[in-house]
């Protein structure tokens, strides 16, 4: 099948107050995000992954040897060497299997009088331990991230189709020998060209909110390749909701090598050419 493109899709693009709003609200939301991405402790601030097993770890500038024991991630600090959880000092060994049962946890230190913080979390089956610290040159010269024009044309009408039980879908990640669990309600199915399309849709938040992981045939020309993201609001009492692909987002992996990014189902995989959202980043951590 041949890619469609927006242009396919025969609308009156002349500009209007609408679209001008539409483009306006676009850039306040896009400008947030782009904000968001330069937090001086965010992932981009990230130096280095690791995942723990049985033989001890240490990582320069970040205090305490690593390791799991009896499958739990533990830390032991030697005499002068401190971690901080929110307001408690922690010293000597320190379990870490509580702490990160319900996703992770951030432990604070300072090394040469830079703040940084140890992220230790589950990834699949396998406990990751990543290190990030202030003062990244990454973040003080971050270019922002290209995007396409918004078009309104591109904030499609979606349906859920519920699956009547939720499931249990596994994706694959962009560090090979990872997986992700999510839980997945049902499919978005939507029209592009007179053409439809369907999106295995996931749980996003207590609201009922949605998240989809797409791949086009746009991703590795001029957008990331392995995946980009997408907030779809709370269908209705009926199922409808909107796709705004205007919003389609880069995964922190489009931006570094130490991401641990879920990579789309294979249904997710779309034969259009998607050419809204979020385009390829102008550069990468190094």
């Amino acid at each position: 099948m041949d890619p469609i493109t927006v242009a396919d899709k025969e609308t009156d693009m002349a500009p209007t107050p609408q679209n001008a709003q539409f483009a306006a609200d676009w850039k306040s939301w896009h400008d947030a995000h782009e904000r968001s991405r330069t937090n001086p402790l965010g992932i981009l601030a990230a130096t280095g992954l690791y995942f723990l097993d049985a033989d001890p770890l240490t990582v320069p500038g970040v205090p305490g040897t690593w390791k799991l024991a009896g499958g739990q991630p533990q830390v032991e600090l030697s005499e002068g060497e401190t971690l901080s959880d929110g307001d408690r000092v922690l010293t000597g060994t320190v379990p870490l299997g509580d702490r990160i049962a319900d996703g992770g946890v951030m432990l604070g230190f300072t090394d040469g009088g830079v703040h940084g913080v140890a992220e230790v979390a589950w990834r699949g089956s396998s406990v990751m331990l990543r290190p990030r610290r202030e003062g990244s040159s990454y973040l003080a010269d971050f270019p922002g991230t290209p995007a396409y024009p918004a078009d309104p044309a591109w904030a499609v009408p979606a349906h859920l189709e519920a699956f009547g039980e939720d499931r249990t879908e596994t994706v694959g990640a962009v560090i090979e020998g990872l997986s992700h669990e999510y839980t997945a309600p049902g499919v978005l199915v939507f029209s592009i060209g007179g053409t439809e399309y369907r999106l295995t849709a996931f749980a996003s938040g207590h609201d009922g909110s949605l998240m989809v992981l797409l791949r086009d045939a746009t991703s590795g020309v001029t957008t990331y390749g392995a995946s980009r993201t997408l907030g779809v609001p709370a269908p209705d009492a009926g199922g409808n909701t909107v796709i705004d692909f205007n919003r389609a987002t880069n995964l922190p992996c489009a931006y570094t090598d130490y991401a641990t990014c879920p990579l789309p189902p294979a249904e997710n995989r779309l034969p259009i050419a998607v050419e809204a959202g979020e385009k390829l980043p102008l550069a990468r951590v190094s």
